[in-house]
């Protein structure tokens, strides 16, 4: 009620849950968190440090949200001219109010990542920079997916060092998904467009896979090959809609891809004990459920 009062007295008209969960891109949360469990879980996470664990989920959601708040506040004129759909330029929110609630998310994700450790919360900073860079730049920046993967890199050392430390498997992991990234990132810069997409992209879609079956030997073979089959299988899924000119979708490509990411993580966390892999699957599973309510892109 204070809320609306605020929005009345100041002759704005109150944003709805909806605009507020389209700016913050939503439906990749579930991405979001399923980076932090395997990042965390690379990096030792056990029962021991699990209560660092909500300080890190907490503190990744807020600056996730703040990035694509600031997103579209940077982009607010470049959506004008060709995604009218968008809230800013729709009307559904003025930028003023996009601007404040983007810098205060991020300041708030940045205390929630120091209450987890120093390092943690310097990581964060460097994460913060990173995602003002990418939004300031990336219309303009031909290379800007790579800043993209960072981001999502950095994420895995984040996650890390809230367990005992960041160690190789966090850090070849955390590159094996900024690949990943990057591929995804540079189909989803066709999606404005109903052009064939290039092909080499796919090819690093697969470097997670690649990663995996090198890294796993003797015992973790078996899962990772499963694991690696089922990720194969949900990517050239994905991409069909992004290279058939009868279906041509870019758009509906990133977002399976994006859902993906899911995946990815699992096959990074490929000796996870049962009840562990199935939270994975459940934010995969959130994931396209909340595609079909808020556009992944």
């Amino acid at each position: 009620m204070g809320r609306s009062c605020l929005y009345i007295l100041a002759g704005l008209q109150m944003p709805s849950l909806r605009t507020l969960l389209v700016l913050g891109r939503t439906s990749n949360l579930p991405t979001v968190w399923s980076n932090c469990l395997a990042g965390w879980w690379l990096g030792g996470g056990g029962r021991e440090n699990l209560h660092k664990l909500y300080g890190l989920l907490i503190g990744a959601t807020l600056v996730y949200l703040g990035g694509m708040y600031l997103n579209d506040a940077f982009d607010a004129n470049f959506d004008s001219q060709y995604r009218r759909e968008r809230p800013i330029p729709s009307g559904a929110i003025a930028a003023g109010t996009v601007w404040r609630f983007g810098f205060g998310f991020l300041i708030l994700g940045l205390i929630s990542l120091f209450t987890v450790g120093l390092i943690t919360g310097l990581l964060g900073i460097v994460l913060v920079l990173c995602i003002l860079i990418y939004d300031m730049i990336h219309k303009m920046f031909v290379l800007s997916p790579i800043l993209m993967a960072i981001c999502r890199f950095l994420l895995y050392l984040i996650a890390a060092s809230a367990a005992w430390g960041v160690d190789g498997w966090a850090i070849w992991c955390g590159l094996a998904l900024g690949f990943y990234i990057v591929g995804l990132s540079f189909l989803a810069r066709k999606e404005v467009t109903r052009n064939e997409p290039p092909l080499w992209p796919c090819l690093l879609l697969i470097v997670p896979v690649v990663l995996a079956l090198i890294m796993n030997v003797g015992r973790f073979r078996e899962n990772a090959v499963l694991l690696s089959a089922v990720l194969v299988l949900w990517v050239s899924r994905s991409l069909r809609f992004a290279y058939r000119p009868a279906e041509r979708n870019i758009g509906r490509s990133v977002s399976g891809l994006l859902a993906g990411i899911v995946l990815v993580d699992l096959l990074a966390c490929e000796n996870v004990p049962h009840p562990f892999a199935a939270v994975f699957i459940g934010l995969f599973l959130l994931a396209l459920v909340f595609q079909r309510f808020v556009p992944a892109t």
